[in-house]
């Protein structure tokens, strides 16, 4: 560095520190003692190593003292002025480029150790060029308007020191100039006395200024002292007041001090002009480089290719394509590239993608996809490609729905270009690679993939590879979403595999899912997973004899009802009779699909071909003989049966199960028909219900009917009222009290009724037809079963309207409450509490609590102890929810019977 440069250097130093700093062999020569009287300071040693370019020395002794707390001012101005390390451009010239300022400070970088193919090094050059451009230019900028500013405020600046003379120019306004000054003093206070959070709001407020830079306020200005420094000073400046007179007078506007300001500026002038000269000529030397970087980066594409107007408009039509990403238009702007030209050009996207993707913000990266996926699709060599898809599948770092769709959607038009061979050999590597990824938005992307590109892939490679990835992830992951997405690309997956063999493995990985602890699984698995695979076992042949057989214990082949049916419907054999063509079947009877896999139209083909079939299957069953087949044999002989054994296991008092089975066996019912049920499925049920009169009792008391079991609340919802007409609902009637008499009479319990009454009471349908049989309960001539009617009467007060419960359950409870049998009394005490509980009209309230007094009163009770353990019980119980008047006499009550 030159020592014309150093702003630092005394032009007289020490004589003892000439003498002292000497070299190594006159020392040897001759001690050099400095004189007694001279003292040695640190200024006059940094003094000393600023001026013989010792500048780490001088660095780290301005460390050492800054951190002892004796900063010296000359080392600290030294090194905070950025302009005593720039250097000239003959001072160290480099051996192929000059070199600018700034790229002297990138010498620690190896930027060969960030290059795969030795050319990112002449990239970075070239970035680093470009932005000492822009800065100089951005310089060049400052400095004009500096001097625009100077030339307009030159006469301002004369007339206002010829007021501050005078003292008339205090209220003038403040110039641009002093208002950045005495911002810089003031946040310069601020810090110094440890108002942090006021100097930041203060440099908030100021964004247009740098305030640790005092350059940024005045090129030619000294800064001047503190704020604290100046209020101390101004006391010492006192104002003069002058006399003032009126008196005339030539003005000499060529005075002394009007030239010194000329001449000022002048020199002020040419020193900032010549500084604009000097960043002229560095802005030529960096454009010249920056050409000839540009030259050795485009000669290695093809030695004689030029950038021409071709390339132009191929690169014009990829920034088409990436902004039609933006409406999810991915296959259009791909499907207009050339394939067998511009090879050059997928040549120089395919070197320079890799620089461009990490310099694009994350929310506008997936424009390039379309980009990427061309060069993909078009580059001939392997490793460019597998590096390209590389680069899209780690595009974005946790990429939301929208991104993964517009990847995926990438995938899928990448798959109908190059084909399966090439989708195997590239794009199916990077979903292996993602598979135990940190990221779950990564691992979704892998697992909506596998059933994207489900059905581009050869079937080998779907029942092997990509089988096991799905398989692997539904086991390992721990996040819902991921496994969610498993099952559904499983669904897809199934439906394309042609191996026979893998119906074990996709089977076993249907159970799991089913089972999968997160709800939203299930559903999946229940709604896409099970009507896939159960189309595949139909194909196959092993819907009856293996899914639903294995399945049934599960209650979840409701969804398999459809597929039973379809494969009823098509092995059906034709029938001699002719079907008549005036005769149409009520496909409304059906039931509704819960997911449009199940619905029968989309299983069959059309609405027309369901229809053609449920009429021939209704015309052949409905005749008095017909010739069965093995689809229908399995039903009748292995389902049915089947289905009676997990009913008769299965324990009344589960609510949430017997619901269950009655819900699909009313499904079932609804979807075969009614022929069907009548002559298949009622036979099945009346040959358990109907038992012979000599072992009833017997058989009854001990629980080993099927009226004691779920099977009674079955049969009556599930069998009986399926098609829910005015036969059928008499046929339940008389069912019910044949039920309701058989376990009265036998004395057991009434679990398999309460099932039977909870399952018909959620139906307002029912209502009547409830109430009816218990009516004909209470006019029963036997006392077991008014008692046993009693006592069911309990079960209906909440399902059942206050209407009904006015018009028709009080009067029963107050006619079994006079009842002569003392049994029958007793049970109608739970019905009445729950009345209080639950209802509030006035005049049934008035009516149950004259009744309960009745109790109280009557001496006829108070030493029934069955009576008055009945009435605690249920005191107790509807107490808490009855009116406050009825409360103090119900403890009344108590404490009396106590």
């Amino acid at each position: 560095m030159a020592e014309n440069l150093n702003p630092f250097e005394d032009e007289v130093q020490p004589e003892w520190l000439d003498d002292e700093i000497t070299t190594p062999r006159e020392q040897d020569a001759q001690p050099v003692t400095p004189p007694e009287t001279a003292e040695v300071t640190w200024d006059g040693i940094a003094s000393k190593l600023l001026k013989d370019n010792f500048i780490l020395t001088a660095l780290e002794l301005h460390t050492e003292l800054v951190e002892s707390g004796r900063e010296l001012p000359r080392l600290r101005d030294y090194f905070s002025n950025p302009g005593n390390f720039e250097r000239t451009k003959d001072d160290t010239p480099s051996p192929t480029l000059p070199r600018t300022s700034s790229v002297q400070t990138f010498d620690s970088l190896d930027f060969a150790r960030y290059s795969d193919d030795g050319e990112r090094q002449v990239d970075e050059r070239v970035a680093v060029l470009e932005f000492e451009l822009r800065k100089a230019q951005d310089t060049i900028k400052s400095l004009r308007a500096t001097l625009t500013k100077e030339a307009e405020n030159e006469i301002v600046a004369s007339d206002g020191q010829s007021k501050d003379v005078l003292g008339e120019g205090a209220d003038d306004g403040i110039r641009p100039v002093e208002k950045k000054a005495l911002n810089f003093l003031v946040n310069e206070y601020l810090l110094a006395n440890d108002y942090k959070l006021t100097s930041v709001t203060f440099a908030e407020e100021n964004e247009d200024q740098d305030f640790e830079d005092w350059d940024d306020v005045g090129l030619n200005m000294p800064k001047p002292p503190g704020v604290v420094q100046l209020f101390r000073d101004f006391g010492t400046h006192v104002s003069p007041t002058q006399e003032t007179q009126d008196v005339s007078c030539q003005a000499d506007l060529e005075d002394l001090q009007h030239c010194e300001m000329i001449q000022d500026w002048e020199n002020t002038r040419q020193q900032l002009e010549s500084k604009v000269a000097a960043l002229e000529d560095e802005l030529q030397l960096i454009q010249q480089e920056r050409d000839v970087l540009s030259q050795q980066t485009v000669q290695p594409v093809k030695e004689n290719v030029s950038v021409t107007q071709a390339d132009s408009q191929a690169v014009e039509e990829e920034q088409e394509g990436s902004e039609a990403v933006r409406d999810r238009d991915v296959d259009r702007p791909m499907s207009r590239l050339p394939k067998s030209e511009g090879v050059e050009v997928v040549s120089m996207l395919a070197r320079c993608l890799p620089h461009i993707v990490p310099n694009v913000l994350l929310g506008k990266r997936e424009e390039l996809i379309p980009l990427i996926l061309a060069t993909a699709m078009l580059h001939p060599d392997s490793k460019e490609r597998d590096r390209l898809l590389n680069i899209l599948f780690n595009l974005i770092k946790k990429p939301d729905d929208d991104q993964r769709q517009m990847i995926l959607t990438g995938c899928v038009v990448f798959a109908e270009h190059v084909g399966a061979e090439r989708l195997v050999e590239e794009l199916l590597p990077q979903c292996w690679e993602q598979i135990s990824h940190k990221y779950v938005e990564r691992r979704l992307l892998v697992a909506e993939a596998c059933g994207a590109l489900a059905s581009y892939l050869p079937p080998e490679m779907l029942s092997s590879l990509v089988l096991s990835m799905l398989q692997q992830m539904l086991m390992d992951d721990k996040d819902d979403d991921v496994r969610e997405a498993v099952v559904r690309s499983l669904g897809l997956l199934v439906g394309f595999i042609a191996d026979a063999d893998k119906y074990p493995q996709a089977f076993d990985l249907l159970q799991i899912s089913l089972r999968d602890p997160s709800e939203k699984v299930q559903r999946t698995a229940l709604h896409v997973f099970l009507p896939s695979f159960a189309a595949w076992a139909y194909e196959l042949g092993r819907l009856e004899h293996q899914l639903v057989h294995a399945m049934l214990r599960d209650l979840e082949d409701i969804e398999l009802i459809p597929f039973l049916y379809i494969s009823v419907l098509e092995s059906c054999p034709r029938s001699s009779i002719q079907p008549d063509d005036d005769m149409t079947v009520d496909l409304t009877v059906l039931p509704p699909a819960s997911d449009r896999l199940s619905e029968l139209s989309v299983l069959v083909g059309s609405e027309e071909q369901l229809q053609a079939l449920v009429q021939h299957f209704e015309n052949h069953i409905q005749q008095e003989w017909f010739e069965p087949w093995e689809q229908l044999n399995w039903l009748v002989n292995n389902l049915i049966p089947r289905l009676l054994e997990v009913m008769m296991g299965v324990g009344v008092s589960l609510p949430r199960v017997v619901s269950a089975l009655c819900t699909y066996v009313h499904r079932f019912c609804r979807t075969f028909g009614k022929t069907f049920t009548q002559k298949k499925v009622k036979l099945k049920f009346e040959e358990l219900v109907d038992l012979p009169e000599e072992c009833l009792d017997v058989q009854v008391h001990l629980g080993h009917t099927a009226i004691t079991t779920s099977i009674v609340p079955v049969y009556a919802s599930g069998v009986l009222l399926s098609f829910n007409t005015e036969e059928s609902r008499k046929e339940v009637g008389h069912f019910l009290k044949k039920v309701l008499c058989t376990l009265a009479f036998c004395q057991t319990s009434l679990d398999s009724l309460r099932a039977t009454v909870l399952q018909l009471r959620t139906d307002a349908v029912n209502h009547d037809l409830l109430l009816s049989v218990l009516w004909d309960g209470v006019v029963h001539t036997a006392a077991v079963v008014r008692a046993t009617a009693a006592s069911l009467f309990e079960l209906l007060i909440q399902g059942v309207s206050e209407t009904l419960i006015s018009h028709r359950v009080v009067p029963a409870l107050v006619t079994l409450a006079n009842d002569p049998d003392m049994s029958v009394r007793i049970a109608t005490i739970p019905s009445l509490g729950g009345i209080i509980e639950n209802i509030t009209i006035r005049e049934v309230l008035d009516r149950v609590y004259m009744q309960l007094q009745t109790f109280f009163d009557d001496p006829v009770y108070r030493d029934h102890h069955a009576v008055l353990v009945e009435l605690i019980r249920t005191l107790a119980r509807c107490g808490p929810n009855a009116e406050p008047k009825f409360q103090d006499e119900c403890e009344y009550y108590v404490v009396l019977v106590v």
